[in-house]
């Protein structure tokens, strides 16, 4: 197993691919939430400042498995944590929390003092990883988005 940055070609878009295709099997989401996945992509394609944002790809026997994005925000203190997922192939080997560890690592030492996510409710595994490091549920709303009825979470945690 290998995690090293999304900076290949093909990376940006297998993170697009790989996410839609995930939680549709999974939840049945619609193209929707590819949709939301491509814009964060996108902007991070087209704007990023690698010294304060990256996102890096889990690998699997040469395989793409998983990924997460590490993002500023309007405030230089806080950074977000973004488009987590590893495929059915990459789980049971704890990727999920070693890309979670990378994103932080790379936050403490580009000096933000907090990371934040949105999940929903229905992604209890992500959730146990991001509990694991400490992060605490901030605020919740009930929406209706790729196609289901979800709870939307907000979620921080302090460095």
């Amino acid at each position: 197993m290998v995690i090293r940055r999304a900076d290949r070609a093909g990376d940006l878009g297998w993170v697009v691919m790989a996410n839609a295709e995930v939680y549709h099997r999974q939840f049945g989401w619609n193209t929707d939430y590819e949709v939301l996945v491509a814009g964060i992509v996108a902007g991070f394609g087209a704007r990023h400042d690698p010294a304060r944002e990256t996102g890096w790809i889990a690998e699997l026997d040469g395989r793409r498995v998983g990924c997460v994005f590490l993002v500023a925000t309007d405030d230089p203190t806080v950074a977000r944590l973004r488009i987590l997922v590893v495929t059915p192939d990459g789980r049971g080997r704890q990727l999920g929390t070693r890309l979670v560890q990378e994103c932080l690592t790379f936050a403490r030492n580009a000096g933000y003092q907090r990371v934040t996510l949105w999940t929903n409710d229905v992604l209890v595994a992500a959730r146990r990883i991001y509990e694991s490091f400490g992060f605490t549920l901030t605020d919740q709303e009930p929406h209706h988005s790729f196609g289901h009825d979800l709870v939307g979470q907000n979620w921080m945690v302090e460095l």
